[in-house]
């Protein structure tokens, strides 16, 4: 997979402001809704996809706020898309009427979006892709390494499950990530297939639209109907999981090994149980302050190969552009105390009903 390799894989402390620390006492030129060489002025526009996922309103946007208070900048959010592209361009079409000075796009659609990607662009607002790829040359993507959260949620399931069938619930087929989380599976996954010690029976690969937890459940009762012997399943994301968990009447013996991704609370308490193998724990506040930290270097300078951090990538379609990636961590019942000491957990929530003493953190 040639797309995300040259980027930069960064922990959130090394992302500074150097460009922003400075008083706005020179004079700069305006981007879009006239930005300076200060923050004072910055109005940074988010608009969200989705609030269905636990962690965009309960980390995401908490992250980004805080960043952008402490640079002196005002938050303007579009509100919650709802998966819907057609509201994710009237919330767009909004923001960039409010003149913003940086847009964070959380994209329902990479392609529907264009459009209103495009009218930012020739508006000279700078443009962040958060969390979710945009087919541009002109955008920075912000992410966690997702190829990399792909390699970890297969490698800690294929460790608690070598042998047997494996089904995987993939996210919305119209995004790149659920490609980008594939792709570091099948590093994984291929010396096994090739052989023969696990199998993706027919039909067992789905993508989930919306990554809905509903589809994925309908999706993993149709898998078992035709696959009851199922012995491991691959989820792109929490949510989705709660789905497969919920096809399999609560996993509640864990003889299913299943693995996701968001370290959302329901998937860690999962993980506590032994219903759940492992959570990637891409830490969704960071990911915020990193894109509240990056606006602000943009209302400083619209440039978006001088943000700290950004390394030049290609994106999906083979175009030069740039990316911030940050590392993942992977959460499995041996480290949960990761969580619990970043407070991003609290131990009442991670060890409900989980027997104490069973695991280490509970």
């Amino acid at each position: 997979m040639h797309i995300r390799r040259t980027a930069a894989i960064l922990p959130i402390a090394a992302i500074v402001l150097a460009a922003c620390t400075s008083s706005s006492s020179s004079p700069g030129a305006s981007a879009g809704g006239g930005a300076s060489s200060g923050t004072a002025s910055c109005k940074v526009g988010v608009a969200w996809a989705t609030f269905q996922e636990e962690r965009y309103g309960l980390r995401d946007e908490p992250g980004i706020k805080k960043a952008l208070a402490d640079g002196g900048a005002e938050y303007m959010s579009g509100g919650d898309g709802q998966n819907k592209a057609e509201t994710q361009a009237s919330q767009i079409a909004t923001l960039l009427a409010a003149n913003i000075d940086v847009l964070v796009l959380n994209a329902v659609d990479p392609v529907a979006v264009l459009p209103s990607l495009q009218d930012a662009l020739d508006a000279g607002i700078p443009v962040i892709a958060y969390d979710r790829e945009l087919e541009s040359s002109k955008v920075l993507f912000l992410t966690h390494d997702n190829v990399e959260v792909g390699r970890m949620i297969a490698r800690a399931v294929t460790a608690a499950q070598p042998t047997g069938k494996y089904a995987i619930i993939k996210g919305d087929k119209t995004q790149t990530n659920p490609i980008f989380l594939r792709d570091g599976m099948q590093e994984i996954l291929k010396p096994l297939l090739d052989s023969g010690a696990i199998t993706i029976p027919d039909g067992a690969e789905q993508f989930t639209d919306g990554w809905a937890a509903e589809k994925a459940q309908t999706e993993m009762e149709n898998i078992l109907t035709a696959h009851p012997d199922i012995n491991a399943v691959l989820s792109e994301n929490d949510n989705m999981a709660t789905g497969v968990t919920a096809a399999l009447n609560g996993n509640t013996d864990g003889k299913v090994k299943i693995g996701g991704q968001d370290g959302d609370t329901f998937a860690l308490n999962r993980v506590a149980l032994g219903t759940q193998v492992v959570s990637v724990w891409k830490d969704a506040t960071e990911l915020g302050t990193a894109a509240g930290k990056a606006a602000l270097e943009l209302c400083a300078d619209p440039d978006i190969s001088k943000v700290t951090g950004a390394k030049a990538s290609k994106t999906t379609g083979g175009l030069d552009s740039f990316a911030l990636l940050l590392l993942p961590v992977p959460i499995t019942k041996d480290n949960l105390q990761v969580v619990l000491d970043a407070k991003w957990i609290t131990k009442e929530k991670l060890c409900d009903k989980v027997t104490p003493g069973s695991v280490a953190g509970c």
